[in-house]
């Protein structure tokens, strides 16, 4: 698209640099809320200058900080110039490209053009304060989390190889429930769903809550492997980390969900006994049309159908269940229930009352742990 048929904007957010994260948080959204009453989104993004009191605090390579601004604008994050602010404020000062003119509506997925496909595959859409309910996940993750303390055991080379693994109480040698986060490739962490897994520890399963590398520096594919290094890692290391190698279940939300797919029907992995896919993407065709399949490296349909599990069969032996939530879009709905068909799943769990989100809270108690348990018999 040419600078003729685009208009240049620019926004701006700020917040009191009290604490570095909570402000350079506070002033990203901001600048998105900014960028979407100025009709844009993070997709037009084309440059970013960030300020505080104390520069190096705000950097990027700091984990803290990438977390949080992949919270807000996931994988679509130019490089950003950074300098000092006089005034004890956070700011963040965004450039975009917004079209001119809106897309064109010829469909390029089913009967989809690229704007209706990009609101279906945009959970975020469903949640009015995302922020609210990242945050919330942050502090009920950290609470859960600090009771338990095989906490970042690395599975890789790649500095977010790692995964916590949380014990049942009384119980020696336990099968294991993986959990892959989802985050669409792109964001959030182990960390923030360590909350989750009362229902299966209760039930006398160790869980190994598993962090991999996002996209768009690592790609969908390296992610896949990354994953199967983990799985490889519990079977290489049970008998020191006092797990049952024979009986790992494996469950992931939203792109966990994808991979979790991955799972059951990459034969580079090791045996499991099952798989539990919630609101997961199963057709990667999906993708390629709208802005996210750039930044996951889904840029030809070769690639799509390469990497979708919709064109694959589960390895024999692994029991497979879907699930996804009443209040989410139509086209999530119909990827999981074409998985669940095409797997011999049975038919795919609808949980109403629930979006793509707080979905999970029904691994705590409620239809969605029961399917697991199930699956895990």
């Amino acid at each position: 698209m040419s600078d003729s048929d685009t208009r240049l904007v620019e926004v701006e957010g700020s917040a009191p640099a009290t604490s570095p994260e909570t402000g350079l948080t506070q002033a990203l959204e901001g600048a998105l809320a900014a960028l979407a009453k100025a009709g844009g989104g993070p997709p037009h993004l084309t440059a970013m200058q960030w300020s505080a009191p104390d520069p190096a605090s705000i950097h990027p390579s700091r984990r803290a900080i990438d977390q949080q601004w992949r919270m807000v604008f996931a994988g679509f994050r130019p490089h950003p110039t950074i300098s000092r602010s006089t005034d004890g404020q956070i700011h963040v000062r965004a450039t975009a490209r917004i079209p001119t003119t809106p897309p064109p509506t010829t469909p390029v997925f089913r009967d989809y053009g690229v704007a209706e496909l990009a609101r279906e595959m945009s959970p975020r859409s469903q949640v009015p304060d995302m922020g609210a309910m990242f945050r919330m996940w942050t502090k009920d993750g950290a609470a859960a989390r600090a009771k338990h303390t095989a906490l970042d055991l690395a599975y890789g080379a790649h500095p977010d190889q790692k995964l916590d693994l949380y014990r049942p109480t009384g119980v020696a040698h336990p099968p294991v429930f993986v959990f892959i986060h989802g985050g669409y490739w792109q964001a959030s962490t182990k960390e923030q769903h360590a909350q989750f897994f009362d229902g299966v520890l209760k039930a006398g399963f160790a869980v190994a809550n598993i962090e991999y590398g996002l996209a768009p520096e690592t790609p969908l594919e390296s992610i896949v492997a990354q994953i199967r290094e983990a799985l490889h890692f519990l079977v290489r290391e049970a008998d020191r980390l006092d797990i049952d190698a024979g009986a790992i279940h494996v469950a992931g939300h939203s792109a966990g969900g994808y991979l979790s797919a991955m799972c059951a029907c990459d034969e580079g992995m090791p045996p499991i006994r099952s798989a539990h896919l919630l609101s997961g993407i199963f057709d990667l065709e999906a993708l390629r049309p709208i802005p996210m399949g750039p930044v996951l490296g889904i840029t030809s349909r070769e690639i799509a159908e390469r990497l979708s599990p919709n064109r694959r069969k589960p390895r024999p032996g692994t029991r497979i269940g879907v699930a996804v939530g009443g209040g989410e879009s139509n086209e999530f709905k119909r990827q999981s229930a074409e998985i669940a068909e095409l797997w011999n799943a049975g038919p795919s769990l609808i949980v109403e009352g629930k979006h793509h989100f707080n979905l999970l809270d029904d691994l705590n108690g409620g239809s969605l742990l029961d399917q697991q348990l199930r699956l895990m018999k």
